[in-house]
C-alpha cells in the first residue's frame, strides 16, 4: 500500500500488509460501540430513563463512602461536561430517584446518593442487565475482561487528545487549502442540484 493512503504513521499500528489490522481494529470497535449503545439505550429505556441519566444513576450506585460521587467525579467518570451533569442531576432529583446531601468534608461539594425509589430502579435494571452483560462480554476468559478493561481506560483517558489532535488537523489542512468547508466536487455539485 503507498504510504500516502496509510491511516496511521506509528510503526506499533502498522504491519505486512500496511494499516489493515488498525482499520479491522477501528471496524470492530464501531460495531462493538454501536451494541454498545444500543444496550444502554434498552436499559435506560426499561428504567424510563434517558442513557445518560441511566449512566448517572449507575455510576452514583458504585460510588463508596470513602469517594462519594458528586458532579465533578460524574463529569470526570463518564467524560462529560459539569453543566450537562448538573442538568440531568436536578431532573434525577426532582424526579425522585438521587438526593443531594452535603460532602462529608469539603463544604462547597454535595455528594450525591440513590433514593429509595432509585435504588428500586437500579435493581430492577439489574435484573435486565446481567444476561446482556453477561452476553456482551461472556467470551472472554478473566485475565481477558481485566487486560482489555485495563487498555479501554488507556484509550478512553487518551481520547480527547485524539479529537483535539483531529480538529489541530482539521484547521491546518483547511488553512492550506485556503476553505474550511472545502467538499469535494461532487459534493458540491449535488448540494446545488439539491436547492
Amino acid at each position: 500500500m503507498p504510504d500516502a493512503l496509510l491511516t496511521a504513521s506509528r510503526p506499533e499500528l502498522l504491519d505486512k500488509d500496511g494499516d489493515r489490522t488498525l482499520r479491522g481494529l477501528l471496524y470492530d470497535l464501531f460495531a462493538f460501540g454501536r451494541s454498545l449503545d444500543a444496550a444502554r439505550a434498552r436499559f435506560a429505556s426499561h428504567v424510563g430513563l434517558s442513557p445518560t441519566q441511566y449512566l448517572i444513576m449507575t455510576a452514583i450506585k458504585n460510588s463508596t463512602l470513602d469517594e462519594p460521587m458528586g458532579i465533578n467525579q460524574l463529569a470526570t467518570q463518564l467524560r462529560l461536561s459539569g453543566a450537562f451533569i448538573t442538568n440531568e442531576v436536578n431532573k434525577l432529583v426532582s424526579d425522585g430517584l438521587i438526593e443531594k446531601s452535603p460532602h462529608p468534608s469539603d463544604g462547597r461539594r454535595v455528594q450525591l446518593n440513590a433514593t429509595a425509589q432509585g435504588f428500586g430502579l437500579l435493581t430492577r435494571l439489574a435484573a435486565f442487565q446481567r444476561p446482556v452483560n453477561d452476553a456482551l462480554f461472556g467470551m472472554l476468559t478473566q485475565d481477558e475482561f481485566k487486560s482489555l478493561s485495563q487498555l479501554l481506560a488507556r484509550l478512553a483517558a487518551n481520547g480527547e487528545r485524539a479529537v483535539t489532535v483531529a480538529e489541530y488537523v482539521e484547521a491546518s489542512l483547511a488553512q492550506e487549502d485556503g476553505s474550511a468547508t472545502k467538499q469535494p466536487e461532487r459534493r458540491q455539485k449535488a448540494a446545488r442540484r439539491g436547492r
